[in-house]
């Protein structure tokens, strides 16, 4: 295609959605995140108009239209880490505040990623609402719920649902065209995403930190991933890396840990990114670790995105996801 798509991002943290787009040949127009030290970092990484503040107060009209509006809208309201609840939280507004981008800009696709919760809420009825309030703008709805180590050749355990919805006054054919991606084989190993050198020594767990003996008797192979969880420690037995979560940066112990001939440590920043996919080429700045961690553990897994965005490009040139990807 001649000229590409433009994609306007909401929510957009520190660019895993925007990035994931990009690497499927779409271009980002803007994007808007409020946390100012994801700012930070997505400014390192990306040139284009980032918006940063309250989508509460955006002025929607003076922003330019796009063909894709993308947004991981804030999954606490849905998620089990926030108690589940749901749009009786004011933060469950920001859907309907999305609903006011779709309602102003009529954007060709809707891209929505949310955590896999957001099904069962509420007994299905959140679900619902989202769904109805999408289909009755005249948009077709799927979803799936898709996992990291699954779909992105990732070891990283991660479900997230995702949402895809295409205008059908422009698309009233091509929309039946999309499709979710297949499963792929994982092939990736998790000690191919760490780091191979010695890293800065506060990463380290010495004999004179609390818990090293208990890590030592415990954390024995050096391919796997561990966490600690408060009296003893966890191996993760499937060989992936557990779901990052955002409270990484509270208090070192929620970080994953692992084993190397450097001796047992945490995961760092950059390993946490390389987790969601993030290439080594990804600038990280220099900021607080807690909140670098905070970031991975809020984005999304880069080469999902990308698959999607892939399909959502092949549906719209005509291309049967259903017969090419399976």
């Amino acid at each position: 295609m001649k000229n590409k798509l433009t994609v306007g991002s909401l929510y957009a943290g520190v660019g895993g959605i925007c990035l994931g787009f990009k690497n499927s040949g779409f271009s980002i127009s803007w994007a808007n995140e409020y946390d100012k030290n994801a700012c930070i970092t997505y400014r390192e990484n990306f040139s284009h108009k980032l918006i940063e503040g309250d989508i509460m107060e955006i002025d929607i009209s003076s922003l330019n239209k796009i063909d894709v509006l993308a947004g991981g809208f804030p999954c606490q309201p849905f998620s089990v880490a926030g108690y589940r609840k749901g749009f009786g939280d004011n933060r469950g507004n920001h859907f309907f505040r999305m609903l006011d981008f779709v309602d102003e800009m009529r954007p060709k696709v809707l891209f929505f990623e949310n955590v896999k919760n957001l099904v069962g809420h509420d007994k299905g009825n959140t679900f619902k609402v989202i769904q109805n309030e999408i289909e009755k703008r005249n948009y077709s709805f799927q979803s799936k719920v898709l996992n990291t180590k699954d779909y992105g050749n990732i070891p990283h355990n991660r479900e997230r649902i995702f949402i895809v919805a295409f205008d059908k006054n422009v698309y009233p054919e091509n929309y039946k065209y999309f499709d979710f991606p297949a499963k792929e084989k994982l092939t990736k190993k998790v000690k191919s995403v760490f780091l191979k050198n010695k890293v800065e020594e506060k990463f380290y767990y010495r004999e004179d930190k609390y818990m090293f003996e208990m890590l030592q008797n415990d954390i024995t192979r050096d391919d796997t991933v561990y966490q600690f969880r408060r009296q003893y420690v966890r191996e993760n037995k499937s060989d992936v890396c557990p779901t990052l979560t955002a409270n990484m940066g509270t208090g070192g112990h929620n970080v994953p840990l692992i084993k190397t001939e450097f001796g047992i440590r945490k995961l760092t920043p950059k390993e946490c990114f390389n987790f969601q996919g993030f290439p080594d080429t990804y600038i990280l700045p220099e900021i607080a670790n807690s909140h670098l961690y905070k970031q991975a553990g809020n984005s999304v897994s880069v080469p999902v995105i990308k698959k999607i965005a892939g399909n959502i490009q092949k549906a719209i040139n005509g291309i049967d996801c259903k017969i090419s990807s399976h």
